[in-house]
């Protein structure tokens, strides 16, 4: 019997074959090598990915990337939006007659060069989150044609034909823009997909996720509810329909009181909710209402009082637990209408993505309150991340970082691909690399922690600077931004000092 081809005649080594296996492996254990040594030295962690940030120089208006380069020279009076910072979109404005209230705008890329020419309007979708921040949709535009307007995505492919006498997001909620054609609102998500037909006067939402419904109102000013799939749920019969739902329960106005309705439309007994003025919010079978009296308190779903009327505002917080206002004053009641947290901050609210409750008695520092009652830190407070559920505060001049658990953490924990950590000697600030050693000797007055671009503030004799990722000085302590809300530098530029509404870089 024969052995097969690899077994006949005299074995030989492929001389070839075992030189390229050795170069092969010796690139290999270089490349490894160089990656270790970048990551020992606390570099090639950063982002390689490039962001793009409008830009204010001389007043005039362009775009720098995450480096601090310049991408478009400043020269638009008008700002420069970029709906989605990762991507080289930028929509210019310009030739802006302000009596006649007309303008024209393009969108342009990284070269320079105009894109979607195929239209002659093209601006991005504005709406706003949970704190009434302007936003963008971030991969839809919408652009006009004709007079009509439609939608594409950031890649310019087409999402909705333009066809519409108007469009834009159904404002804090997701997920949701409303066309119009012919005076009557319908809606469509994000990937163009009708949801609410063109029939109705108005749509609002019931809350900020668009998979609770909305609330339609037609012609002659009768409310219903249709849920994201474009089902009925309650028939347009009610006076009013409040924006909200818990549980598969609306609260509706059929005649001239409130009632708590079924998604088939039976209505739940609820006497206390029918001699309501009003009614403000539902979670867990709770409802805050409001008497003739302007005073607010809270029932259940069986009517039964679980906190007075006694208050001038009522918002949830932890589960069977109230913040109250009392006078301006703020504290906490439970469902057993015992106030378990004395009325004495300025300020209160619950933090639900984390389950804590910020207080602040001074309108600066804060106290952080979790669902035992129990204060577990004070400080003021720059910071609560539930992306990487942590909480930045200030304590004692020195930034400190704790889980949700309230319990420390450093720096290093948290921003793993930091290349410089704070640290502060003799009162002076400076930085380490993640393994303690120094990289910029401790010799500022204050500082702040390194951004997710490479670069951290630098402050000495009541001035600003920055440093980059290895510690380099980029620009010397200069600048005075003692009005700043915020101290942010991307290479040469700082944060400019406007609302949430217009950020920008400037130098």
């Amino acid at each position: 019997m024969g052995r097969g081809r690899r077994y006949n005649g005299e074995a030989k080594l492929n001389m070839k074959k075992v030189f390229a296996v050795i170069i092969a492996i010796l690139v290999i254990i270089m490349f490894i090598f160089i990656i270790y040594k970048l990551v020992a030295n606390g570099q090639g962690t950063r982002m390689t990915s490039v962001y793009y940030f409008t830009a204010l120089e001389d007043n005039k208006y362009g775009v720098i990337n995450n480096k601090g380069e310049t991408i478009i020279d400043p020269a638009y009076q008008e700002y420069i939006v970029i709906p989605n910072s990762g991507k080289d979109i930028f929509l210019c404005t310009y030739d802006v007659d302000y009596e006649n209230n007309t303008y024209k705008t393009k969108a342009l890329n990284s070269k320079n060069e105009e894109i979607f020419t195929d239209y002659s309007q093209i601006e991005a979708i504005s709406n706003y989150d949970k704190n009434n921040n302007l936003t963008y949709e971030q991969n839809l535009l919408r652009v006009q044609k004709d007079g009509k307007y439609g939608m594409i995505d950031i890649n310019g492919n087409e999402i909705l034909p333009c066809e519409y006498d108007r469009l834009y997001s159904l404002k804090n909620t997701d997920n949701s823009i409303i066309v119009e054609k012919d005076g009557r609102k319908g809606l469509v998500d994000s990937t163009g997909k009708k949801v609410i037909d063109t029939e109705y006067k108005d749509i609002k939402a019931l809350g900020t996720d668009y998979k609770l419904g909305y609330i339609v109102i037609d012609e002659d000013n009768n409310y219903g509810v249709v849920d994201c799939n474009n089902q009925k749920v309650l028939e347009t019969k009610y006076k009013d329909i409040k924006q909200m739902t818990d549980d598969g329960k609306y609260i509706v106005k059929e005649k001239d009181n409130w009632e708590l309705v079924n998604k088939d439309g039976t209505a739940q007994e609820n006497k206390a909710l029918e001699d309501a003025r009003d009614v403000t919010g539902i979670k867990l079978g709770n409802i805050i209402i409001e008497n003739d009296k302007n005073k607010f308190g809270v029932i259940n779903q069986d009517g039964e009082e679980i906190v007075s009327t006694d208050y001038d505002s009522i918002a949830f917080a932890f589960t069977d637990t109230f913040i109250v206002e009392e006078k301006g004053k703020f504290g906490l009641v439970n469902a057993e209408n015992k106030m378990v947290i004395d009325p004495i901050y300025e300020s209160m609210s619950y933090v639900e993505s984390s389950d804590l409750i910020e207080a602040s008695e001074d309108g600066i520092t804060s106290n952080l309150i979790n669902n035992s009652l129990e204060t577990k830190l004070s400080g003021i407070v720059s910071e609560i991340n539930t992306s990487k559920s942590y909480i930045k505060i200030r304590v004692n001049d020195q930034d400190k970082y704790y889980n949700f658990r309230f319990e420390e953490q450093s720096e290093k924990d948290i921003n793993t691909s930091n290349t410089l950590f704070l640290t502060k000697q003799a009162g002076k600030y400076g930085f380490v690399d993640k393994n303690d050693k120094e990289v910029v000797e401790c010799i500022y007055d204050d500082a702040k922690a390194q951004n997710a671009y490479g670069y951290a503030a630098v402050q000495k004799d009541g001035k600003w600077g920055v440093i980059d990722q290895t510690g380099k000085v980029v620009v010397e302590p200069t600048y005075d931004l003692s009005d700043s809300m915020q101290i942010d530098f991307i290479g040469e530029w700082h944060l400019g000092n406007v609302d949430s509404n217009a950020t920008y870089y400037t130098k």
